[in-house]
């Protein structure tokens, strides 16, 4: 069997595919190209891919032979899961082991963003620091104040636990009211537009979903407190980018923390990128070195479970594991 892998992996999980499997391996340090993706595809009975991968129904479809595609990440919006369903080919993913290193970076987003330290460190290292002053990079504090979190899932939990350490009142807006995580980590749960008005910092961590999409627009930036900050570890198009830039510019809101953005990546230039309160990182929820290798050997794994007739520990469409044999 062929198997496509579209980008080199940390750690050694591959070793186990190319063990097993004829395996075609992208090994640029970029995304691979469509046509070269149809192409290898083609033959193949399993693909290996990420997040910035685009596999639509055109890619789908030249793959005749595909069983399997196995994505290395939590979310799946990159993947037509329901033209792959329809062709009986299963769609993995890696969700879990993601969300302690995801909600770790959430928090450090909110203490960077709140307390400039991406500032100071630019003050520091370029020698405009003259000496302790009274008013010099004023912040926000985090003790104590009121989180929203948008989206309690498994990471959106992650993040109310820690929490709890900065003794913050934490509100939650999801989908679905979820009373038995509000009796056991102490959250409240607010519609959308009552979470904005009442915290000082909103974290999405919502996977991308057509009604999430856009979620945060204009008017409930416009919402939010002048003192707010906004963190994003979910999915950039959430956010509306071009509202957002001008909440930072107008000042409707006192900062952005955003490990995701809508484009990604953001082009040289871009406003976000220029302003002093809008702190971007490139898309590193998950970029811890247990993390990424763990993630590696769950995807390797789910991917040679299907091939194998085996039910892998984490499936999107379980409805097509009988024609595969599952």
């Amino acid at each position: 069997m062929k198997i496509v892998v579209t980008r080199k992996l940390p750690g050694k999980a591959l070793n186990t595919l190319f063990e097993k499997y004829d395996v075609y391996l992208w090994e640029k340090d970029v995304s691979i190209p469509k046509e070269v993706l149809m192409k290898e595809i083609e033959a193949a009975s399993g693909l290996l891919c990420l997040l910035n991968d685009r596999i639509d129904r055109e890619v789908i479809d030249a793959g005749k032979n595909l069983k399997v595609i196995s994505n290395y990440a939590a979310g799946f919006d990159n993947i037509d899961v329901e033209h792959a369903t329809e062709r009986g080919i299963a769609v993995t993913n890696v969700p879990g082991v993601l969300t302690e290193t995801t909600a770790d970076l959430a928090f450090a987003l909110m203490l960077a963003a709140a307390r400039r330290i991406v500032e100071g460190v630019k003050v520091a290292r370029e020698g405009s620091w003259n000496g302790w002053a009274p008013e010099l990079l004023l912040g926000m504090d985090v003790c104590c104040k009121t989180l929203g979190i948008i989206g309690l899932g498994r990471i959106g939990s992650a993040v109310a636990r820690r929490a709890e350490g900065f003794s913050m009142k934490v509100l939650y807006y999801s989908r679905k009211r979820k009373p038995d995580l509000e009796r056991e980590i102490g959250v409240e749960y607010r519609d959308l537009h009552d979470l904005l008005k009442e915290s000082d910092f909103v974290v999405i961590t919502a996977s991308l979903t057509p009604e999430s999409e856009g979620m945060i627009g204009e008017n409930e930036l416009r919402m939010m407190k002048p003192s707010a900050i906004l963190v994003n570890v979910g999915r950039g198009k959430i956010v509306k980018t071009d509202a957002l830039v001008k909440a930072l510019k107008e000042k409707w809101i006192w900062a952005a923390a955003l490990d995701v953005t809508d484009p990604e990546p953001l082009s040289k230039g871009h406003p976000l990128l220029e302003m002093e309160n809008a702190l971007v990182v490139p898309h590193i929820g998950s970029a811890s070195f247990q993390t990424r290798e763990k993630m590696a050997e769950i995807a390797v794994k789910n991917l040679i479970d299907v091939l194998e007739g085996r039910k892998p520990q984490y499936i999107v469409n379980p409805e097509v594991l009988g024609d595969i044999g599952g």
